[in-house]
């Protein structure tokens, strides 16, 4: 029987979030024959001393759809502003009207706990988002999707309360995910003083250790989850 196909799209704050905290679970289902695609709430673009906010939106849309290329994902963008993200119906019916379109079965995205204000709204912006797709009454140019599955990614901004209790293998997809990463020069340490690549390969070593893959991302399921190790994400 045909392997039912599924489409996971993930939800990030800042261009490169996504391809960070989920890179590689969308490398495997994408190299799987599945449907991936990414959001981006904001391109991040006030992180860079040497360029001016414009400039640098320029070079991380670039980046982003490099990025988006690697992983044979979908890109979409919506129009607000790094480090001004509100969370609003104003937002959440946007990233409803996306959700309408590409109709994914499984979003990934921030966990609440988090040191970055725009972090925090998008996590909360997706709970929206998802409910408003999910209503035949809300009426939108599109008709009603529901996508009932919502996952929280590792990011280093968002620790507080993270709790994994999801352990995926992206071994088959790890390259493809450090390409991605790489597409991004705040990867490279140009930019931040964080050292990003450091530590997501660093942190995709360690959950593969705890979960018995060579190479693992682990996430979050709402609350009353039990823990779970898979080559797959869970349900799909």
């Amino acid at each position: 029987m045909e392997e039912r196909k599924i489409h996971v799209m993930v939800v990030g704050a800042h261009a490169g979030d996504a391809e960070l905290m989920a890179g590689g679970l969308l490398a495997k289902y994408h190299l799987l024959g599945h449907k991936t695609s990414i959001v981006h709430m904001t391109l991040g673009e006030k992180g860079n001393r040497a360029l001016t906010p414009e400039e640098y939106a320029k070079q991380k849309r670039r980046e982003a759809e490099a990025a988006a290329k690697v992983l044979g994902a979908d890109v979409y963008f919506l129009p607000f502003k790094d480090a001004e993200l509100p969370y609003s119906d104003e937002a959440a019916y946007m990233l409803c009207d996306i959700i309408r379109e590409a109709k994914p079965n499984l979003i990934i995205t921030h966990w609440k706990g988090s040191i970055h204000k725009d972090h925090t709204n998008t996590h909360h912006i997706v709970h929206d988002a998802q409910f408003y797709a999910a209503l035949p009454t809300i009426e939108r140019k599109l008709p009603a999707h529901g996508c009932w599955t919502i996952a929280y990614a590792e990011n280093w901004e968002d620790p507080k309360g993270f709790e994994p209790d999801t352990y995926v293998d992206i071994t088959a997809g790890y390259d493809l995910f450090i390409e991605a990463a790489k597409c991004y020069e705040m990867v490279s340490g140009k930019i931040s003083s964080f050292r990003y690549l450091d530590y997501y390969e660093a942190l995709a070593t360690t959950r593969g250790c705890l979960s018995g893959f060579q190479k693992a991302e682990c996430y979050m399921m709402p609350e009353g989850a039990l823990i779970r190790k898979s080559d797959r994400f869970p349900g799909f």
